[in-house]
């Protein structure tokens, strides 16, 4: 468990496999993915998921992708369980990234909302960089700015929230050249402040931002749905709750 920040609640991932397909945030998390895969990372033939969970984002990758060979790593046995039920032709192992080992194996591989929980975050960029094949691309979110720390990033396990500089230069000094960089979650940065300002530690547990209102979530849900558009026109956000990033391997480098 070295490489995480703390055990992560077995009994969170049943939870967080019923809430994910109708929470705005995972809705809306998918959305960007996949245009980001479909417009920037659009030939790829496999595609390796560190951190993979429940499998929710490899199920819309492989509905999207069919043809595609698709393989998820977690750390979690309890994730793993629901993965393989939601993607049943995607290979999967349980994982410690830190200890991934493998060479130009992936055409693609990406890391949703994953290394901000791991202690060594340089030794994984560093592996899927070994990992990743000749040309080919990383993925990945994580939460933003250190100034939104609360509560609720200590009960979720994290170890840090990133500055968008720091991620660019850890990304960098694994060997990429950065490709495409923006900031999510962009249009609703004031609430998710003031949401967290406003919330104590004992009022919180991982899954409480899971559990709001129908007609929350609708909301939240038609706020992402103009930011994706905005994004999708091309717009790049400064700021937001989040960080999307993708660099590449560069052609002809076999390490």
């Amino acid at each position: 468990m070295s490489s995480q920040s703390s055990p992560f609640p077995s009994a969170a991932f049943a939870k967080l496999a019923n809430a994910e397909a109708n929470h705005w945030w995972f809705r809306a998390r998918n959305r960007l993915l996949l245009w980001v895969l479909d417009r920037k990372l659009s030939r790829f033939s496999s595609f390796l998921e560190i951190g993979c969970g429940t499998g929710f984002v490899l199920a819309a990758i492989r509905k999207r992708h069919p043809q595609a060979a698709l393989f998820g790593a977690e750390f979690f046995a309890e994730g793993l369980a629901f993965a393989r039920q939601r993607v049943p032709s995607a290979h999967f192992v349980q994982l410690d990234a830190t200890l991934m080992h493998e060479t130009a194996c992936y055409d693609v591989i990406g890391a949703f909302d994953v290394i901000e929980h791991i202690q060594e975050d340089e030794k994984v960029l560093s592996n899927v960089f070994r990992a990743l094949k000749s040309g080919g691309s990383i993925l990945i979110t994580v939460p933003q700015h250190r100034w939104l720390w609360s509560s609720i990033d200590e009960q979720a396990c994290h170890v840090r929230r990133y500055s968008r500089a720091e991620l660019i230069q850890k990304v960098q000094y694994a060997g990429f050249g950065i490709e495409y960089v923006t900031s999510f979650v962009s249009l609703l940065l004031p609430l998710m402040w003031l949401a967290r300002r406003r919330t104590s530690k004992s009022e919180q547990d991982p899954m409480s931002e899971f559990r709001i209102p129908a007609w929350l979530n609708w909301s939240l849900e038609a706020v992402m749905k103009i930011e994706f558009a905005l994004l999708s026109a091309g717009v790049r956000f400064p700021v937001g709750g989040s960080l999307l990033l993708v660099a590449g391997k560069p052609m002809g480098d076999s390490n």
